[in-house]
C-alpha cells in the first residue's frame, strides 16, 4: 500500500496542487507494482469533508484518513510525523510520499529520522522498484542524483511540477476519521499563531501562475515599469533577484532564490538574469521559463525552456505592447 500525505490550502480549503502531483508518481508507483492501494492522509482541520474526498478521489486515492486531535490541529513537524506514522502503521504502508513543500519535506524528514531509514527529498522520477531507485533534484534544482531506498518503508517528496497532475474519473474516497494522540515532547515546536499576509506580500508572488522576473538588468528602480505592466497583463506577480533588493530597488517580499521566495509558476518570464545558482534553486521548478538577455551565454539563457537574445528594455515594452493590441 502507498500513502500520500496531502495538504490543504488553509484560506480556501482546497488540496494543494503539488499533492495531487504527487498523488500521480504514486499511481505510477501503484501500477509499476501491480495495482497496489493508494491512500491518502490529511491532517488537521479540514473545512469541507466532502470536497476533499471529492478532489483526493478523482486523483486515485481509494481512502482518505483524516488524522485529528488537539495536537495535530495546528501545524507542528514532529507531531504531524507521529499521526503519518500512526496511519502508515494502521495501513501497512510500503511506502510514504509527500510534495516538497517546506512542510511536506520537514514532516517525511521527522518520520525518517524516527524510522532511521533514508529519505529521497524533490524526487522527479522513478525507474525500477527492485529496489525502488529514484531520480532527485538536488544542488538547487541544476543537478539530479540517483538513489536507491531498499528500506521500508520507501520515504520520499516530490518536487513541484515534476509530474502533472491528472484526474482518474473515480468518485470521491472513502472518509475515514483517524483520532491521533501526540506525546508532549513532541509539541515543543508548533505553530501557535498565524497571521494574513498583506496583499501585497510574498503570498501572491509563490501562488502566482506567472512570474516576470527582473534583475540586475532592469538598470534602476525606474526600469521596473515594463516588467510590473506586463505582470499585471498575465495576471501574475513581479519577482526580482537578490541584487535587486540588496541595491533597494524592489522590496524583499519580491525575492525569488535561496534567501527568498521559491516559485513553480506555470511560466517565469525572467527579464535582465544571469541565472546565478541562488536564484536557480528559487525558480527552477517553473513549467516553463522565458529569459530575456543580451548574454546567449548566461547562465538563464541555456537553461530556459525558450530564450529571446535582446535588450529586456526593448523586448518587454515590445511584449506589452503586443498583447494589448490584442485586448
Amino acid at each position: 500500500m502507498i500513502l500520500v500525505l496531502c495538504e490543504t490550502d488553509p484560506a480556501t480549503g482546497e488540496v494543494d496542487e503539488v499533492s495531487l502531483e504527487t498523488l500521480a508518481l504514486a499511481r505510477a508507483l501503484s501500477t509499476e507494482g501491480g495495482g497496489v492501494a493508494v491512500r491518502a492522509v490529511v491532517v488537521g482541520p479540514v473545512a469541507d469533508t466532502d470536497a476533499v474526498a471529492a478532489t483526493l478521489g478523482g486523483h486515485g486515492a481509494t481512502e482518505v484518513r483524516h488524522a485529528t486531535g488537539d495536537g495535530v490541529a495546528s501545524f507542528g513537524g514532529a507531531a504531524w510525523a507521529t499521526a503519518l506514522d500512526a496511519v502508515r502503521q494502521e495501513t501497512g504502508s510500503v511506502a510514504v510520499l509527500a510534495g516538497g513543500t517546506p512542510r511536506g519535506n520537514e514532516v517525511v524528514a521527522h518520520l525518517a529520522a524516527r524510522l532511521a531509514v533514508p529519505m529521497a527529498a524533490n524526487v522527479v522520477s522513478f525507474e525500477g522498484l527492485s529496489p525502488l531507485t529514484v531520480r532527485r533534484q538536488v544542488a538547487g534544482g541544476v543537478a539530479l542524483e540517483e538513489m536507491r531506498l531498499s528500506n521500508r518503508p520507501a520515504l520520499l517528496t516530490v518536487a513541484g511540477h515534476a509530474w502533472q497532475a491528472e484526474e482518474t474519473g473515480a468518485g470521491p474516497a472513502t472518509w475515514v476519521e483517524s483520532t491521533v494522540d501526540v506525546p508532549a515532547e513532541e509539541l515543543v515546536a508548533r505553530v501557535v499563531r498565524t497571521a494574513e499576509r498583506a496583499a501585497d506580500e510574498s503570498g501572491s508572488l509563490t501562488s502566482a501562475p506567472v512570474v516576470v522576473g527582473a534583475g540586475r538588468g532592469a538598470g534602476g528602480p525606474d526600469g521596473f515599469g515594463p516588467v510590473t505592466e506586463l505582470a499585471e497583463l498575465l495576471g501574475g506577480a513581479v519577482g526580482v533577484t537578490r541584487v535587486v533588493t540588496s541595491l533597494g530597488w524592489r522590496p524583499h517580499h519580491e525575492q525569488v532564490g535561496q534567501t527568498g521566495s521559491r516559485i513553480s509558476p506555470d511560466l517565469y518570464v525572467a527579464c535582465g538574469i544571469s541565472g546565478a545558482i541562488q536564484h536557480w534553486a528559487g525558480c527552477a521548478s517553473s513549467r516553463a521559463i522565458l529569459a530575456v538577455n543580451t548574454d546567449p551565454e548566461a547562465p538563464m539563457m541555456t537553461r530556459a525552456t525558450y530564450a529571446v537574445v535582446g535588450d529586456m528594455h526593448e523586448v518587454v515594452p515590445a511584449i506589452v505592447e503586443e498583447i494589448r493590441k490584442r485586448g
